[in-house]
């Protein structure tokens, strides 16, 4: 790698420089995989900043970010490898004469494979393979930042194919053998919790959960992603946000959805919530219509208290 932490303070120092702000919780988890050497799984509700987590880490070691998306059916041909069959195709074309060469003296079909079998693994060889994700980060000279996010949507047969790799940062190709990381890349797992994880894949990683934040966390990291936001306006939206999250919703808005909206109120130039404007600017921070439904008779009291409780702030 090209940097490593030097200590947990000096990761929320320029965490914050990157415009991420670390709890010690997290910090310390950093420090902790990178000199172990394990993956981290970063579990927690949608939109905390378990990927920003990754990004920044990236960022701030200056090192390039792989990516893995999970999705149901995922394997390993999206995910590790794949044979490049265009290309052995062309090949087979260009070499045709050679081929015709080879076998011209098998005087049955089953002769003439065989003869056609000693010589398969020229087109099963690195110049033929097509590197996805894990493969990319494993043979990465430099190192690299791997994530592969949201594997709570894969298979349970991909948490599986995972396990050589989380634990000996290696993957085994059938046709080539095995192939080991020259530097372990830094991995990050993310997971909103749609599914169990397996225990194998726990073992083998590090544990983050990333819940919403406190009031007082919330505030540093709005000061930090809107610094022109007025001290009254920020410390009224974070009153009303931490209230929302207490009611029973299908989705509680989120520190991204909490950033969006001190965007969007310091587009319209507001310096104070008012119901009215709650209710206009409601379809930020939900993301669904039954819960803006939901809380329509609570705006206006919520929006009071928030008032209320930031006077003199």
């Amino acid at each position: 790698m090209n940097g490593k932490f030097t200590s947990i303070e000096e990761i929320q120092k320029s965490y914050k420089k990157e415009d991420y702000i670390c709890s010690k919780q997290i910090a310390t988890t950093l420090f902790l995989a990178q000199h172990l050497q394990k993956p981290i799984l970063v579990e927690g509700p949608v939109g905390v900043g378990k990927t920003e987590l990754a990004k920044t880490t990236a960022k701030y070691l200056n090192l390039e970010l792989i990516r893995l998306q999970c999705y149901e059916g995922l394997d390993e041909s999206k995910a590790l490898y794949e044979w490049k069959y265009g290309k052995q195709l062309l090949y087979t074309q260009i070499l045709k004469d050679s081929l015709d060469k080879i076998v011209e003296d098998a005087v049955t079909l089953s002769e003439a494979m065989d003869k056609l079998h000693q010589h398969e693994d020229v087109f099963f060889s690195q110049n033929f393979l097509e590197p996805r994700p894990l493969l990319k980060a494993l043979r990465s000279k430099q190192g690299a930042v791997l994530l592969v996010d949201e594997v709570d949507k894969a298979d349970q047969e991909f948490e599986a194919f995972m396990l050589e790799i989380l634990s000996d940062y290696q993957a085994s190709i059938p046709e080539i053998g095995t192939i080991k990381a020259d530097t372990k890349p830094f991995v990050f797992l993310t997971s909103n919790n749609t599914r169990e994880i397996s225990d194998a894949l726990r073992r083998r990683c590090l544990h983050l959960y990333i819940p919403f934040p406190e009031p007082e966390l919330e505030k540093e990291i709005v000061e930090v992603r809107v610094p022109e936001i007025s001290e009254n306006l920020k410390n009224q939206l974070i009153v009303f946000i931490q209230e929302l999250r207490k009611l029973d919703l299908k989705k509680a808005p989120s520190i991204s959805e909490t950033i969006d909206w001190a965007k969007v109120l310091m587009l319209l130039n507001v310096d104070c919530l008012d119901a009215d404007l709650v209710r206009e600017t409601l379809s930020v921070i939900l993301k669904f219509e039954e819960d803006v439904r939901s809380i329509q008779a609570k705006i206006e009291p919520m929006t009071e208290k928030a008032i209320k409780e930031t006077e003199g702030q």
